[in-house]
């Protein structure tokens, strides 16, 4: 909470070069199946929180952003390529894994269904797996030493030890 007690979040991109800080309440959050936002977030759909209403500050530069229509741009880490806003005449909303707390932000409604993928609603009846059970991966992912940006702020970033 801030000290006006609005409700605080932050986020930021997978490698730390972009971080933001959102005051205040999040507006309706979403998922858009629409082609457009498949092809910004290289997935099936691109959840979404509207931060209209609320208060967005760039802590850690930031986003490059891609003109996607006459109306719409995406805005992302020119670094590391995470998709984080979809910026419009009406507001911005941010990509919901870039918040450092995702499981905080549940999707409410579906967008764009007409092009909604045919198997994503399967897709939670496929078998399940952890990472480390795929023994064939086993030793290269336990050898794996992760670049990624922790869930919170940090001073600095990239940690001096990183190498490529």
């Amino acid at each position: 909470m801030s000290l006006d007690n609005k409700p605080v979040y932050t986020g930021g991109c997978q490698c730390g070069a972009v971080r933001f800080r959102v005051e205040g309440a999040l507006g309706e959050a979403s998922v858009c199946h629409c082609r457009m936002c498949q092809k910004a977030a290289g997935n099936f759909f691109l959840p979404l929180v509207s931060v209209r209403t609320a208060r967005l500050d760039w802590t850690r530069a930031e986003p490059k952003r891609f003109r996607s229509s006459n109306h719409v741009q995406r805005g992302f880490c020119e670094k590391c390529g995470t998709p984080l806003t979809y910026e419009a005449p009406d507001g911005v909303a941010l990509a919901i894994a870039a918040f450092d707390h995702p499981d905080e932000i549940a999707p409410v409604v579906q967008w764009g269904v007409e092009a909604r993928l045919p198997y994503v609603d399967g897709v939670h009846g496929l078998p399940g797996h952890t990472t480390l059970e795929d023994e064939a991966a086993g030793d290269f992912l336990r050898e794996i030493h992760s670049f990624q940006h922790p869930d919170h702020d940090t001073d600095t970033w990239p940690p001096q030890e990183e190498t490529p």
